[in-house]
């Protein structure tokens, strides 16, 4: 057995050609659990890279062996004097300190908190969509509606006022895109962007406490019955991971379905002539996309994954692109059928306590937005060239150049 060149975590791989389903498909079928080399130039170690679905699930559903908190959740190594505020972030957390966090939060994310914007979100769809075809009939789908609408959205959890809608997405790309050089020119930038962030959510908690709202910051902010609340770091922390979970996510879906639907217009056809499928095609694109490509987890003791013999301390690295074409989960994996049901794909995270907290409201904001789509502007089509972000965790893409035109035109 000859193991090709592998790549998985170089930026100019996804940017170049999007994610490399073919070397993921070769490692499924030989080695699930590959022993990657790593990036010492930036000071990332080997790590094992896990691919198999049933393997990631695993690794996702026990944080007992598989930890988020030891060496954080992002890929890249942790700055050593900024561990102890990250372990504060939920993103970085095992139980039971991240059940706490998690059972504060789930406040503003109930099923009924989040049907309560279903009505906002159309609004905000039906006047993005009028907005563009207002323009003329070019337009770029990422600048002119996949990246607004969940800004909006996530001011609008925020209690943000509008003329700040511009500074949270700048602050969002800059620490999504820390290696496209579009984004940020250095490190540096993303720590400014994080810094800017955290003084702004300060501001935002410190308002609500003089003047309480309807929003999820006054929410967090209330201790519940049992007196459980956000401290002000953990508050801090929670608006940097929504400001840019909500926005990075939805958007990279929004953009990358509305891709694969032009590339399979069979498909657009099929939700043209049956509205009912709006609905598993929102799994199906986050499926098909997989907007988060990866997270990293450090095992805690020796452990056997895959065949393979985990050492204690050892990075162990999730691809959620891969384990979302495994064919021994999902029939004919490299078929986009917006119809698949069931579809337990891992686009929302494997499972266990970091299942994402927005899957609901990232699913109803791209149901809402196709279907707006489909009686707005039925006949969109690429015009130019896709350009794809310069990363290997965020499967995104920057441009993406539309023709557009109104139904009543076709």
């Amino acid at each position: 057995m000859t193991t090709p060149h592998i790549d998985l975590v170089d930026p100019g791989v996804y940017e170049s050609g999007g994610i490399p389903h073919e070397q993921f498909a070769w490692l499924r079928e030989h080695d699930p659990v590959h022993r990657h080399h790593g990036d010492p130039s930036r000071g990332n170690p080997p790590f094992w890279a896990v691919t198999r679905h049933e393997d990631v699930v695993r690794v996702s559903r026990h944080p007992e062996v598989f930890s988020s908190y030891e060496r954080l959740a992002l890929f890249d190594e942790p700055e050593e004097e900024n561990l102890v505020l990250q372990r504060m972030m939920m993103l970085n957390q095992d139980p039971p300190d991240h059940s706490r966090k998690r059972s504060i939060v789930n406040r503003g994310f109930t099923p009924r908190a989040i049907g309560a914007l279903e009505q906002h979100i159309r609004e905000i769809c039906r006047a993005l969509v009028e907005d563009t075809l207002r323009r003329g009939d070019e337009a770029d789908f990422v600048r002119d509606l996949a990246a607004p609408l969940p800004l909006y959205v996530i001011c609008e959890l925020l209690g943000a006022p509008p003329e700040d809608r511009e500074k949270i997405f700048t602050w969002s790309n800059t620490l999504i895109g820390a290696d496209d050089p579009e984004f940020q020119g250095g490190p540096e930038d993303g720590r400014q962007a994080a810094v800017e962030l955290y003084a702004y959510a300060n501001v935002l908690a410190e308002s609500r406490r003089e003047n309480p709202r309807d929003d999820i910051v006054t929410k967090l902010l209330q201790p519940d019955a049992g007196g459980e609340v956000l401290s002000g770091d953990e508050f801090e922390l929670f608006v940097m991971l929504l400001s840019v979970a909500g926005n990075e996510t939805t958007r990279n879906a929004a953009s990358g379905g509305m891709l694969a639907l032009l590339e399979h217009p069979g498909q657009w056809a099929r939700l043209r002539a049956d509205r009912s499928l709006v609905r598993t095609a929102a799994d199906e694109i986050v499926r098909w996309v997989t907007p988060v490509n990866l997270f990293r987890r450090t095992a805690v003791r020796d452990v056997e994954l895959g065949g393979r013999k985990i050492a204690a301390g050892d990075k162990v690295v999730v691809f959620y692109a891969s384990a979302n074409r495994d064919a021994a989960v999902f029939p004919d994996p490299g078929v986009f059928d917006v119809g698949r049901d069931p579809n337990p794909h891992l686009g929302f995270g494997g499972g266990g306590p970091h299942f994402c907290l927005g899957a609901h409201l990232a699913r109803l904001e791209l149901s809402v937005l196709f279907e707006t789509l489909l009686d707005a502007m039925p006949n969109i089509e690429l015009s130019g060239n896709v350009r794809r972000l310069r990363s290997s965790f965020i499967n995104g893409i920057k441009e993406m150049p539309v023709r557009v035109r109104p139904a009543s035109l076709d």
